[in-house]
């Protein structure tokens, strides 16, 4: 199909342009000072010609973000696992969905673990809304990183996304560069990760032929993300009894800046990802009309991301203590859970809330870890 879109200002950045690029993100004062302090024993100078002799940006990635990764995996985690990675195919192209956890670390292990394993990286798609300071919006292009436009006019949001579509559709079939995409916009804060049929519809607005055929053309291969602790959970039951007792409220900038440090920074136990295989086929199968097509397809990819959870005991103990029930309670200790009941009572007190209803953010506290048990065991009923 021919491309009648300039993905200019969406785009991550060509090779070409990497140097631009750097000296930008050199110029900023703010960048810098992180720099600083993440490299103590690397002057500016040395950090200067280290990127002049840069030429990719899967050479940055190596070079610079993943031992940043290694690090974080090190310091917040018990270790990275894997399953899954033999149902792709190396040198072909998917869209790879996924459930959504944490803003930054999700695409970027993600990433890790495919380079680890001999593919390639991924593009990332990330809102506008992330992009809260320039060299924020830099850095995230330099890693491969392209640009979804939030919040427009409703006048120009159908083009909008009629070029995102294409943008996907040029990257994915013609480039042959895999996509990674969160199954919804934003990250499902109670952990009841449902695929988004506007997400859907937007990746086959504007192409020719059946919805089917669009589809399978993408390669869509669910992806189940596990983190045995939410780094940001507390955040997110904050932000829940924000919402309940103003109508009106919405995250600030800040609150986002405040959600990717925490997100990096904080305690995430074992973290497991599953690759579940492309859908293909069992898209290109489907009946019914487009919509129909479409609800379908949102249902394969849940039920392949919801099988694939990696439960804990966590969960476990989640889901006894918010349904009332013993069901689980074989599987772990009563040392397990009175650790798990002092960690939330550590989290709540971590909220800043001037009048804060314990009972309420307990309870989406525990929604959040037992949404994930509650979620495969409807999976495995069906």
């Amino acid at each position: 199909m021919e491309n009648k879109y300039n993905f200019d200002e969406i785009r991550p950045f060509y090779d070409s342009e990497l140097q631009t690029a750097f000296e930008q993100l050199t110029s900023d004062a703010e960048f810098m000072a992180i720099i600083k302090k993440r490299f103590p024993n690397l002057s500016t100078d040395e950090f200067v010609q280290q990127l002049k002799n840069i030429h990719t940006k899967l050479e940055v990635q190596k070079q610079f973000f993943f031992p940043l990764l290694r690090h974080l995996e090190t310091k917040t985690s018990k270790g990275i696992t894997f399953s899954g990675i033999e149902s792709l195919e190396k040198g072909k192209a998917y869209l790879f969905i996924s459930n959504h956890r944490d803003i930054i670390l999700d695409s970027a292990f993600l990433n890790y673990i495919l380079v680890g394993n001999g593919f390639d990286t991924t593009e990332i798609a990330i809102g506008d809304n992330l992009l809260i300071k320039d060299w924020i919006r830099t850095l995230v292009r330099i890693n491969k990183s392209f640009i979804i436009q939030r919040n427009a006019p409703i006048r120009q949001m159908m083009q909008i996304l009629a070029r995102q579509s294409a943008y996907i559709h040029h990257t994915i079939v013609e480039r042959g560069q895999s996509i990674w995409l969160a199954q919804r916009e934003g990250r499902a804060k109670d952990s009841n990760d449902q695929t988004q049929e506007s997400l859907l519809k937007m990746l086959t607005l504007g192409q020719d032929g059946t919805f089917a055929n669009n589809i399978a053309q993408l390669h869509i291969c669910p992806l189940t993300i596990s983190y045995e602790y939410d780094a940001c959970d507390y955040l997110k039951a904050k932000e829940f009894q924000q919402k309940r007792d103003n109508a009106d409220f919405k995250k600030t900038p800040m609150d986002d800046f405040i959600n990717m440090k925490q997100g990096l920074e904080g305690y995430k136990g074992h973290i497991h990802f599953h690759f579940c295989g492309a859908i293909d086929n069992e898209v290109v199968s489907l009946n019914g009309s487009r919509n129909e097509q479409i609800t379908e397809t949102a249902k394969i990819i849940d039920k392949k991301i919801h099988a694939n959870y990696r439960i804990f005991k966590n969960n476990m103990i989640a889901y006894d203590m918010l349904l009332n029930t013993n069901k689980y309670a074989q599987l772990y200790t009563e040392e397990e859970k009175n650790a798990f009941e002092a960690y939330l009572q550590k989290r709540i007190e971590l909220i800043d809330l001037e009048q804060k209803d314990i009972a309420f953010l307990k309870q989406k506290l525990l929604e959040m870890y037992a949404n994930i048990l509650i979620n495969k065991e409807k999976c495995e009923l069906q």
